[in-house]
């Protein structure tokens, strides 16, 4: 539990620094990288057979979903499988295999239509294929 939550405390300062840089006018980052960033900020969600209690104060009653902290950092997650699949797709066209990453970003956007990243693969699938095209 400690490795995981130090390599989000990791990967968040990576990706913050990686923001701060763009903010301050230094050369704006690419689609891909951009992409690295936010992938590298999902935490993956984990089936949990544990049951998770709220405490509320005196008031007008209040669903648990709508209970907020102050100042709470979110980590946006996603399910596991999902940003391994979305991952391999990545790493493919990090490894400049144009053809096999089309293909997973298809596969990827085919298995999971209402993804967080369905945007991302749709963009990133455009990219491949613009990429591949004959010039003319």
């Amino acid at each position: 539990m400690k490795k995981l939550l130090m390599l989000l405390l990791l990967g968040l300062t990576l990706g913050s620094q990686a923001l701060h840089a763009d903010e301050k006018g230094d050369k704006p980052l690419s689609f891909w990288e951009r992409l690295r960033a936010k992938i590298e900020s999902l935490t993956p969600q984990k089936k949990s057979t544990v049951t998770t209690a709220t405490g509320g104060i005196r008031g007008a009653p209040v669903a648990s979903d709508d209970i907020y902290w102050k100042d709470e950092a979110t980590a946006e997650t996603i399910a596991a499988d999902e940003l391994e699949a979305f991952t391999q797709a990545m790493k493919l066209t990090d490894a400049e295999d144009k053809k096999l990453a089309q293909t997973a970003f298809s596969e990827f956007i085919r298995k999971y239509p209402a993804s967080a990243l369905r945007k991302d693969a749709d963009q990133a699938l455009a990219l491949l294929q613009n990429a591949s095209a004959p010039a003319k």
